[in-house]
């Protein structure tokens, strides 16, 4: 239907006009160019150097500021900004301050300028400042570049934000302290290669060095006992000098190359989940006469045959971190005897990456006595566990990788695999969601079948609803929010990375799937079904309802007039966007998610008392926020006429002879007209149900009366025959 504003449910031309010019200016705008850096002040160079005397201007490549003590240079200053063009979450750029001393360590550190919504609002600054303050004294040698990897605690509430910061602090010292010649290129460059894998055999295995090898027999024992001015010795199982006394092998089990081929992918997941950052494990396998393993750690705690050594180290391997291993997943292995894990905790000092020796202490009694036998396994890292510099990596879905997490002028925005981690880690939370999308869309696809259902369906909805509000929302966090098209839309300004939305794994998906469902079917497969707030409000109305807390169903007129204003609150927050991000990441509290969802009421006052007042209207005027004040619901509204589809079904007589399923729509998307208003329909198939009802539509009752009239005319009378 047409009037004259145009199609019905769209906002009028003034607003449409608005829009337009908005969109144009989002498209037109060219990223501002950054100005070149002033010399840092000697105030914040002894905020994060403590001592400076004197600080010069940034200088060299990657740019860096000289620090001086006692008229000696004692360090650099370094912003995050100018030497990676850290961006963060928000999609806008954010700079922290480091300072780096000359035996490669971060002397502190100062977060200077950010737009990350979630720090704007509900991140205390003492929060924010206990979290920079971990990075002093940290080395930046160190392999793990992440948060979690380096041992930095994120923020609550804000962990994405956290791993973003603590990556470019910890990349762009590297990348000074490289250049400046403070650390070799080799500690700069090289790491262990966790996530390689190649399915291989156990030859294939030894021949790339992965695994390391100790055979002893009969005869070097006696040669070692005879050194050591003992007779060699004799009895039972000593007859052939060639058998095997102990054949011991050792390996790395953290890396997936050799970890995941030895145990198996799902083994080799549950160690990598029980190590804690910084800590490695190697695999020992035994066979021979002789147990590596002995029984005094059972009274001890401690193997007492097995030590690791490295350089001066000496590592005790503790019953505590050790785990059984009862077969090995991969094929042509020889027969082991005693076969078990070891975990190395970080505190441990243990590298992988440097050589290490598995020293081997054989008991052996003679007749003086016994005497213990020192032997020692060497252990150098293969090339095959080191990662390779980013310049090196070869061709292939690995480029393809990198290639996702490189600005156009090519230079990383995030360190590779980043992203990868944090999706491995979650890999639980993304399976269940890809489970609730996909009995959402089958829902959807068969929905006739659904709602003749009626009392299925109704239950279904209410079940779906309990999840979205309490997995998806309490527990998840993954409430979808205006803050994450503003942040899109800047990111277009401000030099777009798929890898920083990729950060998010939950939301990241989230927001495909209602992209696709915007196409096909409109806004109301998030509104209806996805929005934890929806949710809530859906469900406290419903509850309402039982409690007989009256209704109020504004008149259509008014209803109508009442629609644009989501849409001018969207269009604002977006105008302000461009001007200031963080002003409008403030201004989208209008939003209640993030105080009801994400933070659960736990919350200053304010915001809890508007979050309130609007579930409270929510209680009278079902979805009232839904109605009148979503900004992402105006967002979604506005390419929700261009979905391909139209599987809600109406009938000539709907809007004239009747009006049960404008009356009963839960949002008043149903024109007086009969026709259905996409811009504000929430999906919720309640009109649907109605459709197909014999009990409630009227043409389908008028067609039952008629069927069963016909079935009575014909039906036998006291027994006799049918007319």
């Amino acid at each position: 239907m047409t009037d004259r504003r145009g199609v019905a449910g769209v906002p009028g031309p003034g607003l449409m006009v608005l829009a337009l010019l908005l969109w144009c200016a989002t498209l037109l705008a060219i990223p501002a160019t950054s100005r070149a850096q002033d010399a840092p002040s000697l105030t914040l160079a002894r905020e994060v150097f403590q001592g400076a005397e004197g600080v010069g201007a940034f200088t060299g490549e990657p740019p860096a500021a000289d620090v001086m003590i006692g008229g000696r240079l004692a360090g650099h200053l370094l912003s995050t900004r100018a030497v990676l063009g850290s961006v963060g979450y928000s999609g806008r750029p954010f700079d922290a301050v480091v300072g780096l001393d000359l035996e490669g360590r971060i002397t502190g550190a100062r977060l200077v300028s950010h737009n990350e919504p979630v720090l704007v609002v509900g991140v205390e600054p003492a929060e924010l400042d206990a979290f920079i303050a971990q990075f002093r004294g940290r080395a930046v040698d160190a392999t793990g570049d992440s948060g979690g990897e380096s041992g930095v605690d994120a923020i609550s509430r804000a962990t994405v934000s956290s791993v973003l910061f603590a990556d470019a602090i910890l990349r762009a010292a590297r990348e000074v302290a490289l250049s400046r010649g403070i650390i070799e290129p080799a500690a700069a460059t090289a790491g262990l290669d966790l996530d390689r894998f190649e399915a291989l055999d156990w030859p294939a295995l030894e021949n790339e060095g992965l695994t390391s090898r100790l055979l002893l027999t009969n005869g070097d024992i006696a040669r070692a006992l005879l050194e050591r001015g003992r007779s060699p010795p004799t009895g039972p199982g000593f007859d052939d000098p060639a058998a095997t006394f102990v054949d011991l092998r050792v390996a790395l089990a953290t890396p997936a190359l050799t970890g995941r081929n030895l145990l198996g992918e799902a083994r080799h997941l549950a160690l990598a989940h029980a190590l804690q950052p910084g800590d490695q494990a190697i695999i020992v396998l035994a066979s021979g006469r002789y147990s590596v393993k002995g029984t005094g750690f059972v009274r001890s705690g401690v193997f007492d045959r097995l030590q690791v050594l490295q350089g001066e180290k000496v590592i005790r391997l503790e019953a505590e971190g050790h785990t059984r291993i009862d077969a090995l997943a991969i094929e042509g292995t020889p027969e082991f005897r005693e076969m078990g894990w070891f975990v190395l905790p970080a505190a441990s000092g243990f590298d992988p990456l440097q050589p290490w020796s598995l020293r081997l202490i054989v008991a052996q009694p003679t007749e003086a006595g016994e005497v213990l036998l020192d032997f020692v396994l060497p252990v150098t890292a293969p090339a095959a566990l080191v990662a390779r510099p980013v310049e090196e990596v070869p061709q292939g879905w690995l480029a393809s990788l990198l290639q996702a997490a490189t600005e156009p002028d090519g230079s990383l925005v995030v360190s590779p695999g980043l992203w990868l981690e944090i999706w491995a880690a979650r890999s639980l939370e993304i399976a269940l969601l890809v489970l609730l999308l996909v009995v959402l869309s089958v829902a959807l696809v068969f929905q006739d079948a659904l709602v003749r259902r009626r009392t299925f369906y109704r239950r279904f909805r209410l079940g779906f609803l309990a999840v979205t509000l309490v997995w998806l929302g309490f527990v998840a966090g993954a409430q979808l929010s205006v803050v994450n098209i503003l942040t899109f839309f800047n990111s277009l300004l401000t030099g777009f990375s798929w890898q920083v939305f990729l950060m998010e794994p939950l939301i990241f998906i989230l927001w495909c799937y209602v992209a696709l469902g915007l196409l096909f079917l409109g806004r109301g497969v998030f509104c209806g079904w996805l929005c934890p707030f929806g949710a809530l409000q859906e469900l406290t109305n419903k509850f309402a309802r039982r409690l007989r807390v009256p209704q109020l169903e504004l008149p259509f007129g008014l209803h109508e007039k009442l629609w644009p204003t989501k849409y001018i609150i969207f269009l604002g927050l977006l105008a302000l966007s461009l001007h200031a991000m963080s002003a409008a990441t403030l201004a989208a509290e209008v939003e209640p998610f993030k105080t009801a969802i994400i933070l659960r009421f736990v919350r200053d006052w304010p915001f809890v008392v508007f979050a309130l007042l609007l579930l409270g209207a929510g209680l009278f005027i079902e979805r009232f926020y839904c109605r009148y004040v979503c900004p992402l619901g105006a967002a979604l509204a506005v390419p929700a006429r261009l979905a391909t589809f139209r599987w809600l079904k109406r009938r000539p007589q709907c809007g004239r002879e009747c009006r049960i399923c404008a009356v009963s729509c839960p949002v008043q998307a149903i024109h007086p007209s009969g026709e259905i208003v996409p811009n504000e329909c929430i999906y919720c198939l309640d009109c649907q149900e109605h459709y197909h009802d014999a009990h409630t539509c009227p043409p389908l009752i008028k067609g039952r009366k008629r069927r069963e009239a016909a079935a009575a005319l014909h039906a036998p009378a006291d027994g006799g025959s049918p007319t």
